[in-house]
């Protein structure tokens, strides 16, 4: 599996706290990761290095097979590269339809030989039922996002996240507020999300990242503390000190 995004040496200081030190993370194509750590580890700087928010006091982060750094480049170019990101609580467009919120996420390709107008209409319609079914949103198509219960919201605006074809994928607490049926799903979406990119799940709840089944990173004070399958991290006698045993 080629790697995607390798972050290697990174450190950042805010007003002489260093949130993120000596950093080292890398992740494969089609990965699902989880990040987790207690609060003040480190995991919501990490996005921001990554997303392009936060500049590095040092140490390289470097994306894809042309091995591009991410380091001089803005939040949009980022995105643009591929990394998208769902921050904890849901952005959508609440005044209209779940369609109309899919539809200006789609990624279109503009360009002068794109006259064929009612083609690509039809491909992306039948891309927006696709992904109003990967995210379980096929039967609120023509809902106002702003009805939507709190679990829909979320999958909607991974669904948006998923319209614009992102390859890296970070998502931010997303089981936080759902009942348990909209945590089984969303495990499922992410699941499902990852056998074609790479996913980086931050989350505080132990059950849904067991339910995740993949490789867990535990950040602590701004470094990677372990890193393993979850029953090797939560075995980990230092784990359990800084984050497990609160």
């Amino acid at each position: 599996m080629s790697t995607l995004l390798e972050v290697s040496g990174v450190s950042v200081s805010f007003d002489g706290f260093k949130a993120i030190n000596n950093l080292s993370f890398q992740i494969g194509d089609a990965e699902m990761r989880a990040i987790i750590g207690p609060n003040g580890a480190g995991k919501t700087t990490f996005m921001d290095i990554v997303t392009g928010k936060t500049k590095p006091d040092e140490g390289r982060v470097i994306w894809g097979e042309r091995n591009i750094s991410l380091l001089g480049l803005s939040e949009s170019r980022i995105a643009q590269e591929g990394v998208g990101r769902k921050f904890q609580r849901p952005t959508v467009f609440e005044a209209q339809s779940v369609r109309e919120n899919l539809s200006m996420a789609l990624k279109n390709k503009r360009g002068p030989f794109d006259v064929l107008m009612y083609r690509r209409n039809a491909e992306a319609r039948a891309r927006l039922e696709d992904i109003a079914e990967q995210v379980g949103l096929s039967d609120q198509l023509e809902r106002m996002s702003g009805e939507l219960s709190h679990g829909q919201k979320q999958w909607l605006e991974i669904g948006m996240l998923l319209a614009q074809e992102p390859r890296l994928l970070l998502v931010d607490e997303p089981a936080a507020g759902m009942t348990p049926e909209e945590r089984e799903h969303t495990t499922d979406i992410l699941v499902e999300a990852a056998k074609t990119r790479a996913v980086v799940v931050v989350e505080h709840d132990m059950e849904f990242v067991r339910r995740l089944n993949c490789k867990v990173t535990v950040l602590h004070e701004g470094s990677v503390l372990a890193e393993g399958s979850i029953d090797h991290v939560t075995s980990n006698q230092e784990v359990i000190d800084v984050y497990l045993g609160r």
